[in-house]
């Protein structure tokens, strides 16, 4: 297959190696005998979202993140309309606060979003900064990742992360975390989360395949050093907090 994958601020929203979740992708679903291009999308330039597989955007700053959301907002009836007809979609750290229904920065302005959720951000001067370890409902087997927000997020109806045995969630400590509608994937966990969990990345190009009414085949690519990096990391972060 030809596949389109568009990747949204790649110079604004590049923090903790969020490119990596497109090259990762990219790789894996070119072991499958697929065409991979992929499109960016800097700001002010026209999206070209017609025939779009996978879209993405990688986590920033705050202020890099009100950037984004001013030039995204024009895309939002667009990006919503793919997402309810089934098109994959990735937005890692603080690109899964423009998903919702507004922002509050720490300064009291209030920004909206594109409303593709219900739930609402709130940006305070406390960083939240510490590994995460959690499960998921998509597949057996720990989430993990790295988490560095400021946000207390309310209002998410289907969390990505369902139970967090370690790590400050949407809302609060050991709370679910993330956002899923259909096959969009949000979280504010990095590191990049794609590369750090490899049955995630299984899902998301099963999510593609599935769009085109197309299952996996069922042989999937798998590279032994991001496996032995996932089971090192879970099992280390398992240790600690099962630690009395």
């Amino acid at each position: 297959m030809e596949l389109k994958i568009v990747h949204f601020y790649p110079d604004l929203m590049n923090l903790y190696g969020s490119y990596a979740n497109v090259a990762v992708l990219k790789r894996y679903l070119e072991e499958l005998g697929n065409t991979v291009t992929v499109e960016t999308v800097a700001p002010g330039e026209e999206a070209d979202l017609a025939g779009a597989d996978f879209l993405f955007m990688g986590a920033g700053t705050e202020r890099r993140q009100k950037a984004a959301l001013s030039d995204f907002v024009r895309c939002g009836e667009a990006v919503k309309a793919l997402a309810r007809d089934g098109a994959a979609m990735l937005f890692a750290g603080t690109a899964m606060e423009l998903l919702g229904k507004t922002i509050t920065a720490d300064d009291g302005t209030v920004y909206e979003g594109i409303g593709l959720g219900a739930f609402t951000s709130v940006q305070g001067k406390k960083r939240f900064v510490e590994d995460v370890y959690g499960t998921t409902d998509l597949y057996d087997g720990p989430v993990v990742g790295f988490m560095n927000k400021c946000s207390i997020i309310q209002g998410v109806e289907t969390p990505l992360v369902t139970a967090m045995d370690m790590g400050f969630g949407n809302s609060g400590e050991k709370t679910p975390e993330g956002f899923r509608f259909r096959n969009v994937f949000a979280s504010e966990l990095t590191g990049p989360i794609l590369v750090k969990n490899p049955r995630l990345l299984d899902k998301v190009a099963q999510a593609i395949y599935a769009r085109r009414d197309q299952a996996l085949p069922d042989r999937l690519p798998r590279w032994q050093y991001a496996e032995d990096g996932y089971a090192i990391t879970a099992q280390q972060l398992k240790l600690r907090w099962e630690k009395p």
